[in-house]
């Protein structure tokens, strides 16, 4: 069993791999269709016959709550990732590998606002930064890990 000084994290690992671009792109894709897909069946059982500017409006509303529910609820739980991560292998923690909350994830969620605004060179920093963090893992304090 391992000594602990008080109140210092306990580490799950000390060897890390981190996810790097690619790997996060590709489940980034597969969560994507997964919440295409998701998405249209909630416009048909919803909004068909709705009038065209309401459902629009409400159609963007409801895409965004499901996109929040799904990112910041997925990697907040116990498996610590979406679909597309669980497929791929990869789970989003702390610095320790531990799971987040749903408000550093809720976070993480809405900081990918200005990986997007940046160009998209947020997102693609996770090819050369030392420990694969994107812009908005930077931001929320969170890493992606491989082989999870």
């Amino acid at each position: 069993m391992e000594d602990q000084i008080l109140d210092a994290p306990v580490r799950k690992s000390d060897n890390f791999t981190y996810a790097g671009f690619w790997i996060r792109f590709a489940a980034y894709f597969i969560d994507g269709i997964i919440l295409t897909i998701a998405q249209y069946f909630l416009a048909l059982v919803f909004f068909s016959g709705a009038d065209l500017f309401a459902t629009n409006y409400t159609l963007s509303l409801v895409s965004l709550l499901v996109g929040v529910a799904y990112f910041s609820g997925m990697e907040s739980s116990a498996r610590q990732a979406t679909i597309g991560k669980i497929l791929l292998k990869l789970k989003v923690g702390d610095a320790q590998g531990g799971q987040i909350t749903f408000g550093n994830a809720l976070g993480r969620y809405f900081a990918k606002i200005l990986s997007f605004l940046t160009l998209l060179i947020g997102f693609m920093m996770a090819g050369w930064d030392p420990k694969k963090q994107a812009l908005h893992d930077k931001i929320a304090g969170t890493y992606v890990f491989e082989g999870a």
